[in-house]
């Protein structure tokens, strides 16, 4: 058999880096496709407020129950094959999601849904530094960090169209339809001679093949316990944690709350999916001042504090003039949806900063997926128990008004958090400070 050619024969329409990027949104849609879905859901299943909730956070099990065992089971998987196998996964639970017969079969499924998700964004960082020079890597990383809100922003906009017109199982056979041609675009795109090459650091390429990768790589449970045993990683997966919950709380409601304030189906989702996207922007943003020299826990602390305040702003409502009245909002509509922007835009300097963080404080070659996966359980466990909690707290007190306040809990601790990064980041930048390899 004649051996391949060592150039291509043509361009490609987009380098591999950002393929998988574009891999890691169509994974993400699958976390989206649910927030422009749940009236609909509650119309067509008679699903409860906080089975909303659990709906939503469904697909964040599997990362809150092992994320760190899937980072490092991708790292032995190679990045490119953990990839390809949680696409196909997110197909066939999507598929299948489609035919559920009620929300006990939608939500195992959507659980199998996050095993997929979290094979594609747990890999997705260690293949990037593979495929990207050195000098471009926080750049890149800020785009990789915009996965998740890119992914809601499409989800939201497209979203409402395909279930006013479809209904919601055609809205999930659709994307399960992109994310079997997504793994067909990622295998063309990137072949396997390329995702052996290593960027960062001089150190022997891993093949993609499984006996070479586990003969050059630690053993699954010794990168467990590097990555575990290191403060940097447990710092981050914090830190992601508290922004996850307060961000997947609100923006996870937004149409829900629209929706019930008297918007129609779709403006509710067009004016979420602009809430969504301006954390794209934050995210971009994030990587260029951190390839310009802006500190990280700088923009750690702006991200934090902006969120807390957004989210007061828009939440917070005097108590009604009459007792049975209902609090009403302290700014108009449009101030308050300022505050939303204000909320998820500045939010956004979080999820990149810390992906680019992730690069830096791995313990060690062949732990950076592992790492990004304890970063990713902590995620998921935002994920998993703010939308439930903001629920409960809404059903309780019959309204949206105390929202801010758990909100607010989850701002003030990534503030403490970030001192605490600051003060890692320093001790690791110390003369005295022995280098982790």
């Amino acid at each position: 058999m004649a051996p391949p050619h060592p150039h291509p024969t043509h361009a490609p329409i987009l380098e591999p880096a950002l393929v998988v990027i574009l891999a890691g949104v169509c994974a993400a849609l699958h976390v989206g496709k649910l927030p422009p879905a749940v009236p609909v859901l509650q119309e067509a299943l008679a699903i409860t407020l906080v089975q909303a909730g659990f709906l939503l956070s469904m697909v964040q099990l599997a990362g809150m129950s092992a994320g760190v065992a899937f980072g490092a089971l991708a790292d032995g998987l190679t990045p490119r094959r953990s990839m390809l196998l949680g696409l196909s996964v997110l197909a066939l639970a999507s598929a299948a999601g489609g035919a559920a017969p009620g929300v006990a079969w939608l939500m195992l499924l959507r659980a199998c849904e996050g095993f997929g998700f979290l094979l594609v964004v747990l890999a997705a960082p260690a293949l990037i530094r593979r495929l990207v020079a050195p000098e471009r890597m926080s750049l890149v990383m800020g785009l990789w960090g915009a996965y998740m809100p890119l992914a809601t922003t499409l989800a939201l906009l497209a979203g409402p169209w395909v279930l006013a017109g479809l209904g919601w199982r055609a809205w999930w056979w659709l994307l399960a339809a992109v994310c079997a041609a997504m793994a067909l675009w990622l295998s063309r795109a990137v072949p396997a001679s390329a995702a052996r090459g290593a960027s960062v650091a001089p150190v022997a390429p891993a093949a993609d093949a499984g006996t070479a990768a586990s003969a050059a790589m630690p053993s699954l449970w010794k990168r467990l316990a590097r990555t575990l045993a290191a403060p940097g990683p447990w710092l981050l997966a914090m830190a992601f944690a508290v922004y996850a919950a307060q961000w997947m709380a609100v923006i996870g409601f937004l149409p829900t709350i629209y929706a019930q304030g008297g918007t129609a189906l779709a403006e509710a989702g067009l004016l979420t999916a602009a809430a969504a996207a301006v954390n794209m922007l934050g995210n971009i943003g994030a990587g260029r001042a951190l390839h310009a020299g802006v500190s990280p826990v700088r923009l750690l602390v702006v991200g934090f504090a902006a969120m807390g305040l957004g989210a007061l702003l828009a939440f917070v409502a005097w108590p009604g003039a009459a007792p049975a009245a209902a609090p009403q909002p302290v700014l108009p509509a449009a101030l308050r949806f300022a505050a939303l922007l204000l909320f998820s835009g500045f939010g956004g300097l979080i999820p990149g900063t810390l992906f680019a963080l992730a690069v830096r404080l791995a313990p060690g070659e062949g732990t950076l997926s592992t790492t990004v996966g304890w970063m990713q359980q902590g995620s998921a466990f935002g994920q998993f128990t703010g939308p439930p909690l903001v629920a409960w707290v809404a059903a309780r007190v019959g309204g949206w008004h105390l929202s801010w306040l758990a909100t607010g809990v989850c701002a003030l601790s990534g503030l403490a958090l970030a001192g605490l990064l600051a003060r890692h980041l320093r001790l690791r930048a110390s003369p005295s400070a022995v280098p982790t390899r």
